[in-house]
């Protein structure tokens, strides 16, 4: 009875761990930060940065609808603010949030 109940528990992880990945996205975007989001898009790397040393979180701003949508996983892009980037991300639209899975600088 024990392991029918383990192997039930790992078949719902792993239902769940797939269930979510499939609904990950390419989405190229930019890294800006709470206070200015979408104002000022492009290389503002300084600005982004000071932003968030003073307490902003970072914010992913699509490039094609300009909106900005919270970071769940803010650690995610600590190496990209300011930048063009494209990500790989599971978007929670009545939160106007995403989960970054990878994040690369876009050419």
């Amino acid at each position: 009875m024990k392991r029918a109940f383990y192997v039930l528990v790992a078949v719902a992880a792993f239902a769940l761990t797939a269930g979510y990945a499939a609904d990950s996205t390419q989405i190229t975007g930019y890294i800006s930060d709470s206070a200015c989001g979408a104002k000022h898009l492009g290389d503002n790397t300084a600005c982004v940065k000071g932003c968030i040393s003073h307490g902003e979180k970072p914010v992913f701003v699509d490039a094609a609808q300009k909106k900005v949508w919270k970071i769940d996983n803010p650690d995610s892009v600590k190496d990209f603010y300011g930048a063009k980037v494209v990500v790989t991300a599971t978007s929670d639209a009545a939160n106007m949030s995403v989960h970054i899975d990878s994040v690369a600088a876009s050419k």
